[in-house]
């Protein structure tokens, strides 16, 4: 099956636009609707039916859409699909399109011929396609043979990525990779009875040679070289041959996604690659770096777009409900429990864990629900930024450039993303979208990431960065707008210096100079964290005078003066040091968390009042 062919839109004349994302545990519609301005109009939801004993990805999608059909009385669904609205017509919409990560998304293999250069190329390419990476093999690994080829065998991807040598370098390696997969003879894990698309992308003098191994076996594409020299790193042949052959062979396999394409006017687009597109928006546009995060059911993907280089990862075992009992085997039980302020049956909390992943769309019933999911939130997005690190480094391989006497640049380093350069943490996901409380995200971020200095927070305001995303390759200027005005929430501006200090040592005091020319002064202690109400779009001037132990951006014990933004959450003033630590005594830790939720109004004043005994 080809990809869709390229139409011609005459976005003008545009007037009502459908986006669907059919996600792991919930298949999301949004309805955009141009007025004055295009601007997000509603919403529709409904679980995704990709799995037994549904099958088939468009029920899913009716039932969202039949949603909005309710809410706005239009008429958008037909026997054969979504309604396309004509010159004079009131039903359907002009455009019609759709991310997907339903099914487990797209799974690849990664093969290189070293783990630490050309597989490590590989990984970022298959990530940077929008693909949940399974494995990554290495050819000059120690493990043996017989192992390689019986893990090859049982694992069940839909693309394999090979890569290996520089451009006229030795072959021996891309060639040994290919034999190994020939021999292993992996089966595709949507239609038995096709070929298992591969792509190659090594040393162009192993070409003929890999043709001659894989053609009639498996169906082959060949790219570009991910590494061409040690020196230099090429992944976007790869990234467009991941994306293509995911259209081609993934998406006209996967239960109903082979009518799913009759309905939309353009490629349907990894649920990761739409997030991933809207954070580098943000970036490019306020030229800006960025961390960001889409936390989903299944995975949990980081983005970083840092000094112009963007990377993407994803934590393919960790999320909010398919996977969440991977979450607590990974953090381990005291990592999670640690943000729990108070008394709780840990086998009740095993209960909702393995409740949630067997039941993905329940939402929490109780606020100690809700503070247990939050708890666990933070450990899933601090392991997979710990993840996203260990790729977001430069290329390894490469000898140290000494730029000066004192100035060296060692590249394949542990990560070049600095807390202290961040200038702005954005979330998406269910969870971060349909907090109760903005605060609720917003810490949620702040106590994974553990920003550094000074930090501006947004949040997707119903999960819909993917939608847009998709938009974006077709209407760039409504997508945009529809961001700027109807997604972004603006939680307000973080302001963290990095150190460590004795309990109730003052760490900071800032000046606030308010819309009013009023000057409003704040001393923080180590070890607390305050708000300060500052409405969104409005701009303040801060100067910070930190203690001799921190840092807040100008160096340690230096001064600062900056314009931050407010939001719906406000100035956060966070003197808890970092990196961040939780008392260890237990009536302490419960202690210090109160007074953290306490002093944000997190959760509502009773509850917490009851969580310490009150």
């Amino acid at each position: 099956m080809q990809r869709k062919k390229a139409k011609k839109f005459d976005i003008d004349k545009m007037e009502i636009i459908l986006a669907t994302d059919c996600g792991s545990t919930t298949t999301k519609a949004r309805l955009f609707m141009k007025k004055d301005r295009w601007r997000y109009f509603c919403s529709g939801e409904a679980p995704t039916t990709v799995e037994r004993p549904y099958e088939d990805v468009t029920m899913g999608v009716r039932n969202a859409v039949r949603e909005i059909e309710e809410l706005t009385g239009l008429k958008l669904l037909a026997e054969k699909g979504i309604i396309k609205r004509s010159s004079s017509g009131k039903d359907g919409v002009d455009l019609y399109v759709s991310t997907s990560s339903a099914g487990g998304g797209l799974q690849m293999v990664v093969i290189g011929a070293t783990k630490s250069i050309t597989a490590e190329s590989a990984n970022r390419a298959a990530l940077g396609g929008g693909a949940i990476v399974m494995d990554v093999m290495a050819i000059s690994d120690n493990v043996p043979l017989y192992k390689k080829i019986e893990k090859m065998r049982h694992l069940r991807p839909d693309i394999v990525l090979i890569s290996g040598g520089t451009d006229g370098g030795a072959t021996t390696q891309p060639v040994q990779a290919s034999e190994i997969l020939k021999l292993s003879d992996p089966k595709p894990r949507f239609g038995q009875d096709f070929k298992l698309p591969v792509i190659y992308a090594g040393n162009v003098d192993a070409r003929e040679k890999i043709k001659e191994i894989l053609a009639d076996k498996f169906s082959l594409t060949i790219v570009d070289n991910l590494r061409p020299t040690v020196e230099l790193e090429n992944t976007d042949a790869a990234r467009d041959a991941i994306q293509k052959l995911f259209m081609e062979h993934v998406m006209s396999h996967a239960p109903g996604y082979d009518k799913l394409k009759k309905w939309v006017d353009t490629d349907i687009m990894p649920t990761p690659r739409g997030e991933g597109m809207m954070f580098k928006l943000i970036a490019d546009t306020y030229s800006i770096n960025v961390i960001g995060v889409g936390l989903g059911g299944a995975t949990t993907n980081i983005y970083s777009i840092f000094d112009g280089k963007f990377v993407r990862s994803v934590s393919a075992n960790l999320g909010m409900s398919y996977s969440i009992r991977n979450v607590l085997r990974e953090a381990g039980k005291d990592n999670i429990l640690r943000w729990i302020p108070f008394d709780l049956d840990v086998d009740e909390f095993y209960d909702m864990l393995s409740n949630k992943m067997i039941r993905p769309t329940t939402i929490p019933q109780t606020l100690e629900e809700l503070v247990m999911e939050h708890a666990v939130a933070r450990e899933a997005i601090r392991l997979a930024f710990m993840h996203h690190k260990y790729i977001a480094r430069g290329l390894r391989g490469v000898r140290p450039v000494i730029k000066g006497l004192f100035d060296v640049t060692v590249a394949g380093k542990e990560t070049y993303i600095d807390m202290l350069r961040v200038d702005l943490i954005g979330g998406t996901g269910g969870l971060l979208s349909h907090a109760p409380r903005r605060v609720q995200s917003a810490l949620v971020l702040i106590d994974s990431f553990e920003p550094e200095g000074i930090t501006y927070l947004i949040q997707d305001s119903v999960f819909m960065m993917p939608h847009l995303g998709v938009l974006s390759t077709v209407h760039p200027n409504a997508a945009l707008e529809i961001f700027e005005h109807d997604c972004l929430v603006p939680l307000g501006t973080c302001i963290a210096p990095k150190g460590q200090a004795e309990k109730e040592t003052e760490v900071m005091s800032v000046d606030i100079k308010m819309p009013d020319e009023t000057v409003k002064k704040e001393t923080v202690r180590f070890g607390e964290i305050k708000c300060v109400p500052i409405p969104a779009e409005t701009e303040v001037e801060v100067k910070i005078d930190v203690h001799r132990n921190f840092d807040v951006g100008a160096g340690k014990g230096n001064s600062m003066v900056s314009k931050v933004k407010g939001g719906v959450v406000g100035l956060i003033l966070d003197g808890r040091g970092r990196p961040l630590q939780l008392p260890t005594d237990e009536k302490e830790r419960k202690r210090t968390l109160l007074k953290w939720l306490t002093a944000l109004k997190a959760y509502p004043e009773e509850f917490l009042k009851k969580c310490g005994g009150e």
